[in-house]
């Protein structure tokens, strides 16, 4: 398993959005400049973010991104599957005897299956509330002389 960019900036952009005061709208551009996340990224990931009921889009000129939810009660594992697709270690495990013809005689399944459980639950017991960043990892960068 790899967990790529999109899915960092999933994180950064909702840790970021979970610092802020409860309903507060935060600009894209906003969001861009204090987590670092390149705008071509930002667009599509909020996209996917508004999609799986983790944020808001708010249109016009005040108009950008709030939670949809509070922090606490949005999960990492939400958000990567929000941006990413179901977390499968393996796809056998997710498709099974169709997709593979060893399965009913794997003997590693069991392993993958084991340790795929166990991510899931420990990225579903993580909130987004758990890592909240009120001013970004720039100003944080800054502040510790970065």
């Amino acid at each position: 398993m790899n967990v790529g960019r999109r899915v960092d900036y999933a994180v950064r952009a909702l840790s970021y959005l979970a610092g802020q005061p409860p309903g507060k709208i935060v600009s894209r551009a906003t969001i861009e400049e204090n987590q670092d996340i390149p705008p071509y990224y930002l667009s599509k990931i909020m996209k996917d973010l508004v999609a799986g009921g983790l944020v808001r889009s708010h249109v016009g000129s005040k108009g950008g991104f709030s939670l949809a939810r509070t922090p606490d009660k949005i999960t990492i594992k939400e958000v990567y599957e929000a941006v990413e697709r179901p977390l499968v270690l393996m796809e056998c495990l997710e498709r099974g005897a169709g997709f593979c013809s060893y399965c009913s005689v794997c003997t590693q399944i069991s392993i993958w299956e084991k340790a795929q459980t166990l991510l899931a639950k420990y990225l579903a017991a993580i909130s987004i509330g758990d890592i909240a960043d009120r001013h970004g990892l720039r100003g944080r960068l800054v502040s510790v002389g970065g």
